[in-house]
């Protein structure tokens, strides 16, 4: 897909993504300019299988190729510049420029594969905004599902990061819904029904560190409370009598082994009382 840039930078460059793109004064033209020497429909530039075609509409000043006056169906390629009227318009494909990019050392990129087309490869150099809009860097007119400024692209620190402007559907990254940050090689990004890999170096995404001077916050211990002391009434304490005699009493029991041991002995005296009876009377 062709790209028109314009020399002089009045305006971002145009994606020629219609099959008729039309140039004049009048307000009806896909590009409308007022300078001086453009007829009301001054030429149009038509999209036949992938070939574009340039013609000149009947115009008073003539409409110029690489600075040859041209007629109809003249086919464009990447790199002429056309003139109409005082204004020079080059043409660009980005899909080769990439190819050259690659090739010149380019670290990051996003290769389409899925959506409208699927496989082309454009690099990311610089801030690049993504949509249906044929102002943006990355256009992709055909699909209904994004919005004309969908998102953007850019560099910082040699790490690529996307910004959701704020689109109708958003963006999704490895499936997930985001709203922007950085991005890695292998990262697959969603916008209505296009997707993109994004490919680049491997890079190191700075993880914030913790603070030094930062406090630290401990659990509290619990320390458990020391017994409460008994209580003593105000009466018990101006007389200690009181108290002793109001103080529980607690009963002393006997040990067990010296109960055991008393009817030991008992039991044997009597058993000697009635051996010697029964020896008496025998």
């Amino acid at each position: 897909m062709l790209k028109l840039h314009f020399k002089d930078g009045r305006q971002a460059p145009l994606w020629l993504t219609e099959e008729r793109f039309t140039i004049g004064q009048d307000g009806r033209n896909q590009l409308v300019m007022s300078d001086a020497g453009v007829s009301a429909f001054h030429a149009e530039i038509r999209q036949e299988q992938g070939h574009y075609y340039l013609s000149d509409c009947g115009s008073q000043s003539g409409t110029f190729v690489n600075d040859e006056r041209i007629g109809s169906r003249y086919q464009l390629r990447s790199g002429d510049v056309l003139r109409v009227g005082t204004v020079e318009m080059e043409l660009s494909d980005p899909a080769k420029s990439s190819v050259r990019l690659e090739g010149a050392g380019a670290r990051w990129s996003l290769q389409v594969i899925k959506g409208e087309h699927q496989g082309h490869k454009y690099p990311i150099s610089s801030s690049q905004t993504f949509g249906r809009s044929a102002q943006c860097e990355l256009c992709f007119a055909s699909d209904q599902e994004l919005s004309r400024r969908h998102c953007e692209f850019f560099l910082q620190d040699d790490v690529l990061y996307f910004k959701d402007l704020g689109s109708a559907n958003g963006v999704f990254v490895n499936q997930e819904k985001l709203v922007a940050g950085p991005l890695r090689p292998g990262d697959e990004l969603r916008m209505g029904s296009v997707s993109l890999l994004v490919i680049g170096p491997k890079v190191e995404i700075e993880q914030p560190q913790a603070d030094e001077d930062a406090t630290v916050f401990m659990q509290a211990v619990k320390v458990p409370k020391p017994a409460g002391k008994p209580q003593v009434s105000q009466a018990a304490a101006l007389n200690p009598a009181r108290a002793q005699a109001a103080a529980p009493q607690v009963p002393v029991q006997a040990p067990a082994n010296g109960n055991r041991r008393l009817l030991l002995v008992a039991g044997a005296l009597v058993l000697g009382v009635i051996v010697a009876a029964v020896v008496l009377l025998a």
